[in-house]
């Protein structure tokens, strides 16, 4: 399956993937996160790990457990890490140790390559018994809680290898190696993949939503950081310009973000009935839907506060749509200001950029097609594999053959 691929980065990036693949074969690899569904690891790695065995590497992948107190723990360190928590209760340290050794115990962790994705499996290198671990890290770090940051860190340390996004997350206070690697979209997955018109229509139309009317789009999580008042707001600021405006708000649940149902019924509050907001809560796995509503979409938005990288970014611009985007994390390096869509930090803002590309219909196709390139040079899924086996040769001196 590699090999159709070519089409999209040419044959001589194929070429180097399997060259750099044929140094690893004796290897094995694992990959741990926190959930098989729902958010951008859990998609990346429903991806990444069949190409990584396709190329003939050995590569498992392990989801860790824990309980409701556990999930609440790591989830206000994910907040607190990313800035937005500032009061911590102690209990939750503990909670978190508890299950790193839970996890240890049940999880076979005997490999040569141990990639941990994000904190909440980061102390199993407690539990290291040989190998080379790699701790990538999908969030936003910049401004981290300095206590959180400080109980993090006394694991992230002992690791082999650090991998961020971009050059803000990267610690100064770090003494191992860090890489910068961005992730990716896959162009053949059932998300990305090209729909016919009539697909696109007959979805769209299933939710009652008018593609003859303009349609503005957030595909995202319930969560404050993706800022679903301020998304409404903007919207609603748009409107007074565009009439005929239709918000659409699509999201999903994920079994390690308890947040996710209040931030739902607040958002539903905020959108007090209005018969041209949408708000959607589908499974995980409605990816054709996720697909079809950023083809019907005029313009997308991505108005964050907070963002590690922000896949549905690159995801509307593969399809090639304008995005006004939040000025927060991985979304400022796909999103050009004035060349693939607009950064903005207020919904005022954001609505201004919006109107303005429901009015500009030639500006709108142009930022497009600059989109699709953008991402075709940088965020899709060959990049990022080739990068990642880029890491596993550095992390274990292979990278000198």
């Amino acid at each position: 399956m590699i090999e159709k691929y070519a089409q999209f980065v040419g044959e001589d990036e194929i070429d180097a993937i399997v060259k750099l693949a044929e140094r690893l074969q004796d290897l094995s690899i694992l990959h741990v996160n926190s959930t098989a569904a729902g958010g951008g690891v859990a998609e990346i790695l429903n991806r990444m790990v069949p190409l990584m065995r396709e190329l003939g590497l050995r590569v498992d992948w392990k989801v860790i457990r824990g309980d409701a107190e556990f999930f609440t723990a790591t989830k206000t360190f994910h907040n607190a890490l990313q800035g937005t928590v500032r009061d911590v209760p102690s209990h939750l340290y503990s909670v978190y140790e508890k299950w790193q050794e839970i996890n240890a115990n049940e999880l076979d962790l005997d490999y040569d390559v141990v990639f941990i994705h994000d904190p909440q499996p980061a102390g199993l290198i407690k539990y290291r018994k040989r190998g080379k671990w790699i701790w990538r890290c999908h969030i936003d770090l910049s401004t981290p809680h300095p206590e959180v940051w400080a109980f993090l860190k006394r694991y992230v340390s002992m690791y082999d290898l650090a991998i961020f996004h971009i050059p803000e997350f990267a610690r100064d206070d770090l003494e191992i190696p860090q890489l910068l690697i961005p992730p990716s979209i896959d162009p053949l997955s059932p998300k990305n993949k090209e729909l016919p018109p009539t697909t696109v229509e007959r979805i769209v139309a299933k939710f009652d939503v008018d593609t003859e009317r303009p349609i503005l789009l957030q595909v995202s999580r319930f969560d404050w950081a993706k800022d679903p008042l301020g998304v409404v707001e903007a919207y609603r600021l748009a409107k007074r310009h565009v009439p005929d405006l239709q918000l659409v708000y699509l999201g999903s649940p994920a079994h390690d973000d308890p947040e996710g149902e209040a931030v739902y019924k607040k958002t539903v509050e905020a959108a007090g009935g209005d018969r041209d907001i949408h708000l959607l809560m589908l499974p995980p796995d409605s990816h054709v839907e996720v697909n079809a509503f950023q083809r019907a979409a005029t313009v997308v938005m991505q108005k964050s506060i907070r963002e590690g990288f922000g896949l549905t970014v690159s995801e509307a611009l593969w399809k090639s749509k304008p995005v006004v985007g939040g000025r927060a994390g991985g979304i400022k390096i796909q999103v050009i200001h004035g060349v693939t869509g607009f950064l903005a930090t207020s919904p005022r803002v954001a609505a201004h950029y919006v109107t303005f590309l429901l009015r500009e219909k030639e500006i709108r196709e142009k930022m497009g097609a600059a989109g699709r390139e953008h991402v075709r040079r940088n965020f899709l899924i060959t990049h990022h594999l080739r990068r990642y086996l880029m890491a596993i040769a550095y992390a274990t001196g292979r990278h000198r053959r």
